[in-house]
């Protein structure tokens, strides 16, 4: 979707927003049909978790007495703890891969449900069109595809991160305070201070991320465009005109980027020297009291591992502070997308049948009494006080100059344009038909072409060819040896008055009680014009 040009930048979510969006789609991922298999992933991964946790500690207590006996030049106890380091590995080994393995598994199954829900609800009531006019949502497909990808991943990401931290937290603070009680309080202050710190220098980054997912969409949309009006663009000559926005969309995001780079680096500076500091400081406390003789060498490095365990479990915004930036953006856009889907899912499914009152007549016309017609933004007013009635098998012919309304009455009667005033009876959309000036085209073979929208129905070859060749598609059917299985691109392939035959086609087979055509013939010669219309008079339909 092309972002437009009255698109106003959205405004900054709070905290507590995010955390609200989070936890609906994730309550909604856990509620939906598939939470029995998520379930099922997410206690294995939870064992799993405590599992490497307990390896982690008994490896720490392991490499104490392996590191001791080094120190002390005992041989035998110094065999004996290898092959226990060694049985420890054994261990780890497969716990960890198996994690990974069921984390990436989960993410998957999350990703796949995520994304099919947010179709289905992207197609609910038009919301792919009405979201057109939206001033807060750009570049949905991208939010559907890439920000449900990266959303999904680095969800469970964190949560295991989290999930790690609290059982290294849990399983390692009893080794620092047997330790040494001075340990614990150092890196609960360390920790608490350079969490701070970390925020104020990195909070811009979630603004920056944000506005890179909108800039990188903007340009890889660029690029699509070029690729959809490559012939229209060719004709122009416009080459020179189309480089220019690319290269203008491609400079936003290099320097957006570049601000992003430029805050990472300030982090860096803080998030570096914070590690680098982590490491010393375990040693200036412990080393003393070996050399006091109050603990052995084993203590030192024991308590060095059991620190830096410890310190990044409570240190996670300062060591994921980049990641966690650009995944609250993430959060932020599939929130917003996911809100505003929510009032198209709130109404009802505008082509499914009302219940009406036996003996209702209003499935048998179209009438419009005084309606008022305006722009989705309300903008503007293009139509005022509309009244007609078509019944079955009657014509109406609609004329003015280009801008009057024309199709934008065709818009109001296909629910497409919910703004305005007036009173309109219709039957339901099942029973209309609308032919727009450009045909749409879909990839597929010829006969889903011809029963573009129901590919399902019922029509033997025999059915498709004559409703084909009545017309005039036979030099389309002779190209492709009249195989309805054959697939190409059909929007090439053929051309303009071709296709709008093709939607002609589809009109007779589908046969609905009502059809409104846009200058639906406008590349047809006069006679298949003529023929066409009389075609429609033959069949009875409105």
């Amino acid at each position: 979707m092309a972002p437009t040009a009255a698109r106003q930048p959205e405004k900054p979510r709070a905290f507590g927003e995010l955390v609200r969006q989070l936890w609906t789609i994730s309550r909604a991922f856990f509620g939906s049909e598939v939470r029995y298999k998520a379930l099922g992933f997410t206690m294995v991964l939870l064992a799993l978790a405590l599992s490497v946790g307990g390896v982690q500690v008994l490896m720490s207590y392991v490499a104490r007495y392996f590191m001791t006996a080094i120190a002390i030049k005992d041989v035998s106890a110094y065999w004996q703890w290898l092959w226990w380091y060694l049985g420890t590995f054994a261990l780890a080994v497969p716990l960890g891969v198996y994690y990974r393995w069921t984390e990436e598994r989960l993410a998957v199954l999350w990703r796949e449900w995520m994304a099919r829900h947010l179709i289905k609800r992207y197609f609910n009531n038009r919301a792919y069109y009405r979201l057109r006019s939206a001033s807060n949502i750009d570049n949905p497909d991208q939010r559907i595809s890439e920000d449900v990808r990266n959303f999904t991943g680095t969800s469970l990401s964190f949560l295991l991160i989290m999930l790690n931290a609290v059982v290294t937290l849990i399983a390692f603070i009893g080794v620092l305070w047997a330790i040494s009680a001075s340990l614990v309080g150092v890196l609960l202050v360390y920790a608490v201070a350079g969490t701070g710190i970390s925020i104020l220098i990195g909070r811009r980054l979630i603004g920056l991320n944000y506005s890179q997912y909108q800039k990188e969409a903007d340009f890889r949309y660029g690029l699509v465009r070029v690729r959809d009006n490559a012939e229209s663009i060719a004709f122009y000559r416009g080459e020179a005109r189309e480089r220019c926005d690319l290269v203008g969309r491609l400079g936003a995001a290099v320097l957006n980027m570049l601000s992003i780079i430029g805050w990472n680096r300030n982090l860096a500076f803080f998030v570096n020297s914070y590690n680098y500091a982590a490491i010393i400081l375990p040693v200036v406390i412990v080393a003393p009291m070996f050399m006091r003789g109050e603990v052995e060498f084993g203590v030192v490095t024991q308590s060095a591992g059991a620190f830096a365990q410890v310190l990044a479990a409570v240190s996670l915004i300062i060591t994921q502070f980049e990641r966690l930036s650009a995944y609250l953006a993430g959060v932020r856009r599939l929130g917003t997308l996911w809100d505003d889907l929510d009032e198209f899912d709130a109404e009802e499914d505008q082509a499914a049948p009302a219940d009406r009152p036996e003996g209702a007549d209003d499935g048998r016309k179209v009438k419009l009494d005084k309606l008022t017609v305006r722009t989705p933004d309300h903008a503007k007013t293009l139509v005022s006080q509309l009244t007609f009635e078509l019944c079955r098998n009657q014509s109406l012919l609609i004329m003015g100059a280009s801008g009057t309304g024309k199709s934008s009455v065709l818009r109001t009667i296909a629910g497409l344009w919910p703004s305005g005033a007036g009173s309109l009876e219709r039957p339901p959309l099942r029973d209309i038909m609308f032919l727009p000036q450009r045909p749409y085209m879909i990839d597929g073979n010829l006969r889903d072409q011809l029963l573009y929208p129901y590919p399902d129905r019922d029509f033997s070859d025999e059915q498709i060819i004559a409703v084909a060749d009545k017309v005039n598609l036979a030099d389309v059917l002779d190209r492709v040896d009249r195989d309805l299985e054959r697939v190409l691109d059909w929007t090439n392939v053929l051309s303009m008055g071709e296709q709008q035959r093709v939607a002609f086609a589809r009109l007779f087979l589908r046969n609905p009680g009502f059809a409104f055509l846009d200058e639906a013939t406008s590349a047809l010669d006069e006679d298949n014009q003529e023929r066409f219309y009389q075609l429609l008079k033959a069949s009875r339909i409105a």
